[in-house]
């Protein structure tokens, strides 16, 4: 226990990370000198791949595309998808290996972010240029453990915000007066509450029912199949192409069965726009009316909101900008906030490799390895950045890097003294696909 004026804190750290999920224990390894305090608000690691899973559930990408580059998965070259209970082994694996375990606090859920402006002549426009871990304690955190009254407080130098951009916070469909759930004489359940489930009482909750899942993404495909097991189902989709698919990181591979149900008339399709609901289920724009006894939200997380409970005045008023993106200066640094960093806030074809990337980088940010550039300089680098995001989709505010991602790796290696070419020759550079094997420190 350190006492600090009126305050008393159960520990004063050089580095904080909040949440436990793939870009915080990726960041706790990386971060492992500094003896980190990693606040996780369950009892497990793995984030979403724990709490937003259900039985069909699978990677997106096969196993050696979603891998550590100190840690490849046991027979990596299958070329099957993991489920995600394999996943969550592989997690656990990693973080068991490299002893990661030791620097996490379960059931330790963050309630409270507090900026210390120790020093007034600092702004935040120039706080960047000054040392990131200067001896200072920058944070306190306030933390709620296990469920409890008591609040603990812990002060830090340097915070790293991991708490992902799914799962938590559910965003739910803006509806009409009187064509809302509240009229349904069925029940609705978003997919975070339906993950909650057991086996068992996800199955009683579908048996025999008619189900209208609303969502055209990963959680919609895979609640599709578990729901046409015995039932019949309608499932929304949208109408983009799939380049803007791949641009915006909304690419969903199929799960098993999926056309099997779909050949058997089990899964039906509706291509809408604008859907409400009636007593008996969902009404669409066109006015055809579909029955339902259970109405299952697919409509995704809100992930920005959840950082803006985090933040402190005046930063969760800075956090996006004028159109709705987070500006994060080599997708880590967020140029108007200092002495913090986010990780797992941009997405790509594979979100472990951007995660560890950047947490190799943060981690020699925070040695004084190489400085950032002036404030000015990061809010450029961002705007460019998100110039072509919005070039590329309209859903431009995911802050997918997927369209230029070698290029952004590129310029990260370039900051830590490394090689951007990875390869061992110019014919595997030139036509060989990168994976985060080739982003092993010792090439």
């Amino acid at each position: 226990m350190v006492i600090i004026g009126e305050k008393n804190f159960q520990s004063i750290s050089k580095v904080g990370i909040i949440g436990g999920g793939v870009s915080g224990i990726a960041a706790a390894k990386q971060l492992s000198r500094y003896q980190p305090v990693v606040f996780e608000a369950t009892d497990y690691i793995g984030g979403v791949w724990k709490h937003c899973s259900y039985n069909s559930t699978k990677l997106q990408t096969p196993r050696c595309d979603y891998e550590f580059s100190d840690f490849p998965w046991p027979q990596r070259d299958n070329s099957s998808f993991p489920s995600h209970v394999e996943i969550l082994d592989y997690l656990n694996a990693y973080a068991g290996h490299f002893d990661v375990l030791k620097y996490v606090r379960f059931n330790s859920k963050v309630v409270e972010v507090r900026f210390i402006d120790r020093d007034q002549e600092i702004s935040t426009i120039d706080a960047h240029n000054h040392t990131l871990l200067s001896g200072k304690p920058m944070w306190e955190v306030a933390v709620r453990v296990n469920q409890d009254d008591t609040i603990q407080w812990y002060a830090f130098e340097f915070l790293v915000m991991c708490a992902g951009k799914y799962g938590d916070i559910p965003k739910l469909p803006v509806l009409p007066k009187q064509k809302g759930p509240e009229i349904f004489n069925g029940m609705v359940l978003h997919s975070l509450d339906y993950a909650k489930l057991d086996k068992e009482s996800a199955s009683q909750l579908l048996k025999g029912k008619k189900v209208v899942i609303i969502g055209y993404k990963k959680s919609a495909i895979d609640l599709a199949v578990e729901c046409a097991e015995a039932n019949q189902e309608i499932w929304t989709e949208a109408d983009h192409p799939f380049e803007e698919d791949y641009a915006s990181c909304q690419m969903a591979i199929l799960p098993d069965n999926f056309f099997e149900e779909a050949d058997k008339g089990r899964i039906l399709f509706k291509r809408v726009s604008k859907w409400w609901f009636w007593s008996g289920g969902v009404q669409l724009e066109d006015n055809t009316k579909l029955d339902a006894d259970v109405v299952l939200l697919a409509t995704g997380y809100d992930g920005k909101k959840k950082l803006k409970a985090l933040l402190p005045e005046p930063f969760f008023d800075i956090l996006q900008d004028s159109s709705g993106i987070i500006p994060l200066y080599r997708g880590t640094i967020h140029p108007l906030i200092p002495w913090v960093a986010f990780v797992g806030y941009v997405e790509s074809v594979s979100n472990l490799h951007s995660a560890e990337l950047r947490c190799k980088w943060l981690s020699r940010l925070l040695d004084n390895q190489f400085k950032l550039p002036s404030v000015q300089k990061m809010l450029e680098y961002t705007t460019k950045e998100m110039e072509v995001m919005k070039r590329t989709t309209k859903f431009y505010k995911r802050n997918c890097i997927s369209t230029y991602i070698i290029n952004h790796n590129d310029e990260i290696c370039e900051d830590m003294g490394w090689r951007p070419w990875r390869k061992t020759n110019w014919f595997s550079e030139v036509f060989g696909p990168y994976s985060n094997q080739d982003y092993q420190e010792h090439k």
